[in-house]
Parts: structure tokens; C-alpha cells; sequence
């Protein structure tokens, strides 16, 4: 009763209701989890396959360093430090307009993880010396098992369906050194360091909004 109770009061005073379900249709994309950045939590909301995601764009067109992109969980900042032609997969992020939201991005290496667990898009078996991520929500403290995560259940998101990931090299934000960005393998969660940034590889941005 006490809950029903805050409930109602909680609709009588206009208090958004945040998405529950994975895969659920929110926030001009569709829920993929909760993130932890610095303590505070959020949602992280994927952008639709047909107007969020690119086939073919370069991390950057030189394989240099850029400034301001080694965080593994701040994809917005990441993004703002790559707003411009030489990043060519972090200009097209930043540049989506999408159900009427501007603020969308390029995943940080442990976004674009939580991603994967929870939308996972076939029946690979994952590799296990990956998985960890203490930003996750809850944080792993363990790697992968072989089925778990399994195909996500979301039917969408199932391999050759209508918002499924990729299952190749998908680009991170994070930079791993002064020429090569991290990527996850969305066929079986291994996560690269070793991926040249002027090479071209798929990227789907994502946004998020404070718990």
C-alpha cells in the first residue's frame, strides 16, 4: 500500500518514470542497462539502428594521439574531444539528431561493454578473458563464462533483426594509445586495444540520462 501510495504521489507531482526493461523503447533509443560514472548512475539508451549506427568510419584519419579520450566510462567527454572532421566516427555521434534528443554520443570502452552484456545480438560462445566492469550496474568482478552473457531475449536486438548490434568490431571512444582505440567484438565480447584509429568500423551512439 505504502508503495502504491508513493507511486501516486510521485505521478500527482509529474516524476518521470525511468525504463525497466532492456531493450525498451526510451529517450529517442531503446534502454541498454545502467552505467556508474563517478558515483553517479544512468541510464544508457541506444541510438535506433537505421539512424544511429555507421558502417564504415574511421576512429580518426591519422593514427595519432588526441587529447581528452582515455576514459573508459566518459563517453560524452570522450566525444566532445573528437567533435570535429579527424573523427570522423565521433562527428557522426555528435551530430544525430534523434527523437527530438541532441546529446548523443560515442560510447566509452565500459558503456559500450554494458551494451554487449545485455543486448548481446547471437549465440556465440564469448570469450572468457573478457567481462569485467566495475561501472557496470551491477559492477562484474569476473569475466565472461561461455554462455553468460546469452543471446539477449530482446527480439529486436537477435542477430539479423531490425536493431541488432553488429557482430564484428565495433568502435569505442576510449583511445588505447597514440595509434590504436579500443573496440568490442559483438560476436563474442572480446574487447581490442590493438585496432589501428584510421581503420573503418562500425559505430552506434548512445546517450544517457541521470537516474
Amino acid at each position: 500500500m505504502i508503495g502504491s501510495n508513493k507511486k501516486l504521489l510521485q505521478a500527482a507531482a509529474g516524476v518521470k518514470k525511468g525504463p525497466t526493461e532492456i531493450g525498451e523503447s526510451y529517450g529517442g533509443g531503446f534502454y541498454a542497462g545502467k552505467i556508474n560514472d563517478g558515483g553517479t548512475e544512468y541510464y544508457l539508451i541506444v541510438a535506433p539502428k537505421s539512424s544511429g549506427e555507421s558502417s564504415g568510419k574511421q576512429w580518426k584519419t591519422s593514427n595519432t594521439t588526441t587529447s581528452g579520450t582515455t576514459s573508459v566510462i566518459d563517453g560524452p567527454s570522450n566525444t566532445s574531444a573528437m567533435n570535429n572532421a579527424t573523427h570522423p566516427a565521433a562527428q557522426f555521434c555528435a551530430g544525430l539528431s534523434i527523437g527530438g534528443y541532441t546529446d548523443w554520443y560515442m560510447p566509452a570502452k565500459n558503456e559500450l561493454e554494458v551494451c554487449y552484456y545485455n543486448l548481446k545480438p547471437g549465440t556465440d560462445t564469448n570469450n572468457t578473458s573478457f567481462g569485467t566492469n566495475p561501472n557496470a550496474v551491477p559492477a562484474r568482478v569476473s569475466n565472461y563464462t561461455g554462455g553468460d552473457p546469452a543471446q539477449t531475449s530482446v527480439t529486436d536486438f537477435q542477430e539479423g533483426n531490425t536493431e541488432a548490434f553488429a557482430t564484428t568490431f565495433n568502435w569505442s571512444s576510449t583511445e588505447a594509445s597514440s595509434t590504436n582505440a579500443w573496440v568490442q567484438t559483438f560476436s563474442n565480447g572480446a574487447q581490442g586495444d590493438y585496432i589501428s584509429k584510421d581503420s573503418s568500423y562500425y559505430v552506434r551512439a548512445v546517450r544517457r540520462e541521470p537516474v
